[in-house]
């Protein structure tokens, strides 16, 4: 599995010099004023990742993989592995530099705000990748970008229509008894979604015929 993972990291090296323009960029915006970077650079690592996919398609990696002993759940396990590994290193140096154009903004540091946008950021980008990878390994990487488009569009139109019938100040003033444990709440839903992802990305690869 190990050597999966290296091929993974492998592929996506070429992105590695763009990703380091993309940080330099949104942290120059980021102490500019323009932009707060927790908001976008995590989300990259997903991107990035999403593109080894149509690496493998073109490749024919899977049917390569399935030829190994596990090959098929090394091969999904690997990808997952990869992409928690790119968000948290990407994680880490969006947090540092949070800090940096913080204190060079303000003279502080704003730990609760930083910790808080940081961490709702990696949430999204997990819910993102656990909507994603599952939908991907169903279909391939060509059809899984238009049924991906055609889901989050239906998503906007069903919330744009509940909107105008949930009180959701009523919701949210329901829910105020777990403010106090939200922290928690999100590392659980994020390991919970992810994992439920692994498992049908899983189930949809060894029930793939190559």
């Amino acid at each position: 599995m190990l050597g999966f993972m290296m091929k993974d990291l492998a592929v996506i090296r070429s992105n590695f010099k763009l990703l380091a323009i993309l940080i330099i960029v949104y942290a120059v915006m980021g102490l500019t004023g323009e932009m707060d970077i927790s908001f976008i650079l995590p989300f990259m690592s997903v991107v990035v990742m999403i593109s080894s996919f149509s690496y493998d398609e073109f490749n024919k990696w899977d049917s390569y993989a399935a030829t190994f002993p596990g090959g098929r759940k090394d091969s999904v396990r690997a990808k997952y592995l990869a992409t928690i590994l790119m968000l948290l290193i990407i994680t880490v140096i969006t947090t540092s530099l949070s800090f940096i154009i913080a204190y060079n903004k303000t003279k502080t540091f704003d730990y609760e705000y930083i910790f808080s946008t940081t961490l709702g950021t990696v949430f999204g980008t997990i819910l993102v990748l656990s909507f994603m990878y599952p939908i991907i390994y169903k279909l391939g990487i060509e059809k899984a970008r238009i049924a991906i488009f055609v889901t989050i569009f239906g998503i906007a139109i069903l919330g744009g229509i509940l909107i105008n019938y949930i009180d959701f100040a009523t919701l949210l003033n329901g829910l105020a008894f777990l403010e106090n444990y939200w922290v928690f709440i999100i590392i659980i839903l994020g390991i919970v979604f992810l994992y439920g992802s692994y498992r049908l990305s899983l189930r949809f690869q060894m029930r793939k015929e190559f």
